[in-house]
């Protein structure tokens, strides 16, 4: 009887011993800045203090100095050039135009807008290939999402040589497209 008494302090004792290692353990690493506190989906997020002055400090700087930190932060982080994609999304380029400046510019015109109108779904993955290369600085999913907005215009202002060129282009990738 003895003999169990004296297992059941030593378990007992032990099991002491790793509460209390584990708690500190446990106390070392719940500390606020390693876990924070979820907040619920409808409370607004809070931002660390570091966050908070680093927007302040960039709120307060003037287009040329935004312009210059971002071309810094491109070459430090070593980001590419990303071709600027519109929020809602892209509009046809001359959709208010009147008719009679649709005509005046067709009587002088000397550079083209090269406009996708629809394609082929079948041909979609080659078509997706073809847009990335030749728009730059496109990458796969921009150039997915690019093509899936159709009717939309891919390049604008080009010469009637090129626009001809990227017309081929796209049609042996399976679009249809307009010279406008």
């Amino acid at each position: 009887m003895q003999a169990v008494r004296t297992s059941i302090r030593r378990c007992f004792t032990q099991w002491d011993a790793a509460q209390n290692c584990c708690g500190s353990i446990v106390a070392r690493h719940m500390s606020a800045e390693a876990m924070p506190v979820p907040t619920p989906d409808n409370a607004p997020k809070t931002y660390p203090l570091k966050i908070e002055k680093l927007v302040n400090e960039i709120a307060g700087l003037t287009l040329v100095e935004v312009a210059d930190l971002s071309d810094l932060l491109k070459k430090r982080l070593n980001l590419p050039d990303a071709p600027v994609m519109p929020v809602g999304g892209f509009v046809p380029v001359g959709a208010g135009a009147a008719p009679a400046q649709e005509e005046k510019d067709e009587a002088v015109k000397n550079s083209f807008n090269v406009k996708l109108v629809k394609f082929d779904e079948k041909q979609k993955v080659p078509l997706i290939k073809c847009v990335k290369g030749l728009v730059e600085g496109m990458n796969l999913v921009q150039a997915k999402k690019f093509i899936e907005s159709v009717p939309v215009v891919l390049k604008e202002n080009v010469e009637k040589e090129e626009a001809e060129k990227l017309m081929k282009e796209l049609t042996a990738a399976g679009a249809e497209v307009v010279l406008e």
